[in-house]
């Protein structure tokens, strides 16, 4: 007999604000994409990740990926990744979604939500955004325009924290 996990989503057009977190030490994150290659949270060390919890049939989930593709766009060359994990979804559901909207970033499978529920997430969309260590410093439950506004104000202020890059000398 099978684990169901039982997930809202979260309707609503804008963010209901972030969580602050004093920065604390993320959850184990292990994965596949869509390749069937493994994926941790040490791939993305050095960077600020948000990390965006979602399903292909969740409303706000589906409003929300344009506007984290429009980030990935808009943050070109900078220290952040976005990545998606479906949560409790097929690679063919997820293959599915991806033809008719093409997303840039990664998306990890959590086939069986033992992500999800490390992570204690019980609504979708959940994301967290993770520090350039790996820790947990902001999160959000329910959708967001990332490109624009609190979203994007959260996004800069924790690439402002990272060292600017070391200019070589020619």
């Amino acid at each position: 007999m099978g684990l169901t996990l039982g997930l809202v989503w979260i309707a609503g057009a804008g963010a209901a604000g972030f969580e602050t977190r004093a920065a604390s030490p993320a959850p184990e994150l292990k994965a596949h994409d869509l390749t069937g290659a493994s994926r941790t949270l040490a791939d993305y060390r050095g960077k600020v990740v948000l990390l965006n919890f979602w399903a292909t049939w969740c409303p706000p989930c589906q409003r929300e990926m344009p506007s984290l593709e429009r980030l990935r766009t808009k943050m070109a060359g900078r220290p952040l990744e976005i990545v998606a994990i479906s949560s409790a979804e097929t690679p063919d559901e997820v293959n599915a979604y991806l033809s008719k909207m093409k997303l840039g970033f990664p998306v990890l499978l959590d086939t069986d939500s033992s992500n999800t529920r490390r992570w204690k997430v019980f609504a979708l969309p959940t994301t967290f955004v993770l520090d350039a260590q790996g820790r947990v410093r902001h999160v959000l439950t329910g959708p967001a325009e990332w490109d624009e506004g609190e979203a994007l104000a959260v996004a800069e202020s924790m690439l402002a924290e990272l060292p600017a890059p070391v200019k070589q000398a020619k």
